[in-house]
C-alpha cells in the first residue's frame, strides 16, 4: 500500500506539471493569434481613416476652387460699393490660375438714390490679361484688355443736380484738352498711391462703346438717346490718358452733340 501511495504522490506533479507547461507553450500562440488579429483590424480602421482624411481634402479642395470666383466676385462687389458708395452687381468673375487672365461680366454700377437708383454704367465684360512676372515686381503690365461698355446712363435729378458732376466724373473743359495735360494723370498716381504699383501700360486696347442715355427725372419730356456703336476698336501701346485721344475723337464723332452740353464749366449742374 504504501508503494502505491507514493508512486501516486509522485504521478500526480508529474501531470500536474505537464499540464502547466502545455497550457504556457500555447500562451504564445494564443498571444500571436490575437495579435494576429487585432493588427490587420487595427490597419484596416487607419487605413479608412486616412482614406476619408484625403477624401475630404480633395472634396474641400474642389469646392474651395468652384467656390473661389463667387468669393473674389462678393468681394469685389463690396470693394466698389465701399470706393463710391453706389449699388454694385457682378454676373460673372473668374479669376485664371493657370492662366493670368481676370473676366468680368455683367457689370452694373447703379446711381445712387438720389438719381433714382437708375443705372450709371453697365458693362458686359471686362477681360484683362496681364503679366504675371511684372506684377512680382509691383508693376502693373496689362497685354490685353477688352472692354465692353454697353451703356452710360446721364441723369438729372429733381433737384436739376447732374450724377456725373455729382460723383466727380464731369467731362473736362475744352481749353483744357491739351497733350500736357493729358500726359498728366491723377488716376494713376491715385492707383500707385493705393496699391504701391507702377502702371507700366497696356499693350493692346480693345473697346466696344454701345449707347448713351440722358434721364431727366423731373421731366421727362428732355430723355434722349445716342447710339455710339463701336465694335472692337484697337488702339495699341497705351500708357498715358494722352494715348486715348483718338478713341475719345471716334467717340465724339460718333455720339454726334450728345456730349457737348455736359462738357466746360456750365453744362447740367
Amino acid at each position: 500500500m504504501g508503494n502505491q501511495r507514493d508512486s501516486a504522490n509522485e504521478f500526480m506533479p508529474r501531470k500536474v506539471n505537464s499540464c502547466i507547461s502545455g497550457v504556457k507553450s500555447d500562451l504564445p500562440k494564443q498571444r500571436n493569434g490575437l495579435l494576429s488579429g487585432v493588427m490587420p483590424k487595427f490597419v484596416k480602421l487607419a487605413l479608412k481613416l486616412l482614406l476619408g482624411l484625403f477624401l475630404l481634402g480633395v472634396v474641400l479642395g474642389v469646392v474651395f476652387l468652384l467656390s473661389l470666383d463667387t468669393l473674389l466676385r462678393v468681394l469685389t462687389e463690396h470693394n466698389i460699393r465701399k470706393q463710391t458708395g453706389m449699388t454694385v452687381a457682378i454676373g460673372k468673375f473668374h479669376l485664371g490660375l493657370l492662366e493670368p487672365v481676370i473676366i468680368i461680366k455683367d457689370l452694373k454700377i447703379h446711381n445712387p438714390a438720389d438719381f433714382g437708383n437708375t443705372p450709371l454704367l453697365v458693362i458686359p465684360e471686362i477681360h484683362v490679361e496681364y503679366d504675371r512676372a511684372a506684377l512680382a515686381t509691383n508693376q502693373i503690365h496689362v497685354t490685353l484688355l477688352r472692354f465692353n461698355l454697353g451703356e452710360l446712363d446721364i441723369v438729372r435729378n429733381a433737384a436739376g443736380r447732374t450724377n456725373l458732376f455729382e460723383l466727380g466724373l464731369s467731362l473736362p473743359k475744352q481749353a483744357s484738352l491739351n497733350q500736357e495735360t493729358l500726359k498728366k494723370s491723377k488716376s494713376l498716381d491715385e492707383l500707385t498711391q493705393r496699391t504701391g504699383m507702377i502702371f507700366q501700360g497696356v499693350d493692346e486696347l480693345r473697346v466696344s462703346v454701345g449707347t448713351a442715355k440722358y434721364i431727366d427725372l423731373a421731366d421727362q419730356k428732355n430723355n434722349r438717346e445716342q447710339i455710339i456703336g463701336i465694335e472692337n476698336t484697337v488702339v495699341k501701346n497705351v500708357k498715358t490718358p494722352a494715348d486715348l485721344a483718338g478713341l475719345a475723337l471716334l467717340v465724339g464723332l460718333r455720339s454726334g452733340d450728345f456730349f457737348t452740353t455736359f462738357v466746360g464749366p456750365v453744362g447740367l449742374k
